[in-house]
């Protein structure tokens, strides 16, 4: 670290740096503690002096920081500043830090704007109700929808029955089973063909891994598809899917017999 009797050109004391960049006096002296930003020279009198290098490299810390950054993670990201190209990327770095976190934001707002549609349709306070939505925004779950119509039972067997990581798994194979006869529908292909009563075997197993056992589910299950309508594009999917499903699952119970929600038949 250079010395000088006055404040030379191109040089700032941490009071001008702070000014000029928006930050505290104090902040400025706790990245030179901890060794992040440390002052190229220091005046005679002991005055801590900032280069308009120092100041970009600010910048950057400032800008990480913005971001969420943790100061070890800004640590591991700074740069040398000796050439234009390491100026370069690290503008380039820092824009494509910003362009995640616009993306990010992005998707909070949708996720908001979402739930503010979602407590409107609610026909009274439910902050457990609320509570459950907003967990599934933020697990970007697209089947958020399904929680208005879910009554406390419905959402009791859900908290009780899946992790996060259960509820994705799920959910993607309720998913893909639901695009499976999407397309045996546009295939013309019917609910009783070997392939039809293969896929409602297969739903069926999984409607009943949901339940895990508790049969009073089930009456549940077929009310809350009674309440869907053609409010968005899932909602009309599904409505397609039960169009398919329903039938071919009253085959199924035919040929074994047996209706768990009518009980044995004769």
């Amino acid at each position: 670290m250079g010395k000088y009797r006055a404040i030379p050109e191109g040089y700032m004391t941490v009071g001008e740096v702070a000014k000029k960049m928006g930050t505290t006096v104090r902040t400025l002296q706790y990245y030179d503690r901890e060794k992040l930003l440390c002052p190229s020279a220091e005046s005679e009198g002991g005055r801590r002096l900032y280069s308009n290098q120092d100041l970009i490299k600010l910048h950057q810390i400032l800008s990480l920081k913005s971001l969420g950054f943790s100061l070890d993670d800004i640590r591991e990201r700074l740069m040398p500043l000796d050439r234009p190209a390491d100026v370069a990327a690290i503008l380039e770095k820092q824009a494509a830090d910003v362009r995640e976190k616009i993306g990010v934001l992005s998707e909070s707002l949708k996720e908001i704007e979402k739930l503010r549609e979602e407590v409107l349709q609610m026909q009274q306070v439910d902050f457990k109700k609320y509570a459950d939505i907003i967990v599934n925004l933020q697990m970007k779950n697209e089947f958020y929808y399904l929680i208005k119509h879910f009554d406390d039972e419905l959402l009791e067997h859900v908290r009780d029955r899946f992790s996060k990581e259960g509820a994705f798994a799920f959910m993607d194979r309720f998913g893909r089973l639901s695009d499976e006869i999407l397309q045996l529908q546009k295939d013309g292909i019917s609910p009783g063909s070997e392939k039809g009563q293969a896929l409602a075997k297969e739903f069926w197993e999984m409607v009943m891994e949901f339940a895990d056992g508790d049969l009073r589910i089930l009456p549940k299950l077929v009310k809350w598809g009674e309440t869907l309508g053609n409010g968005n594009e899932w909602e009309k999917k599904q409505t397609l899917v039960n169009a398919w499903i329903g039938p071919a699952l009253e085959i199924y119970f035919s040929e074994l017999g047996a209706d768990p929600f009518k009980g044995d038949s004769e």
